[in-house]
């Protein structure tokens, strides 16, 4: 019976030990993986440097091609969160038949929070 304890006792032991090692094995990116520590944000403005409330900003995965989308806030502000550090993104804005031209955001910057702001023109 003391073996069956011990035996019991040592498998929850290394059950212990390799859900340890998954935890933290997620918490941090392995070599080759990028760490989703980068945002982008700003402010829409439109052609008299006004904030624009309702814009729709779209930011671009150039790697998946995967396009997210946000609706400016009050004060013309927006932001994206969770991105990857080793990919590139796009960001541009529409309002009311003006687009603002694509601002890139470069997987060689080294910034975890980049800033652009986006200034609308007539298309």
């Amino acid at each position: 019976m003391s073996g069956k304890l011990l035996s019991r006792s040592g498998v929850l032991l290394v059950s212990l030990a390799l859900l340890a090692v998954n935890f933290t094995s997620g918490q941090s990116p392995k070599k080759g993986q990028s760490e989703t520590v980068r945002s982008v944000k700003g402010v829409v403005f439109d052609a008299n440097g006004n904030a624009v409330t309702g814009a729709v900003v779209q930011l671009k995965n150039k790697k998946s091609l995967q396009i997210r989308s946000f609706i400016t806030k009050e004060r013309g502000e927006y932001f994206f969160t969770g991105l990857s550090a080793d990919v590139d993104y796009e960001v541009k804005a529409e309002s009311q038949g003006m687009t603002s031209p694509a601002r890139n955001v470069s997987s060689f910057d080294s910034e975890k929070v980049a800033i652009r702001d986006l200034k609308l023109a007539a298309k």
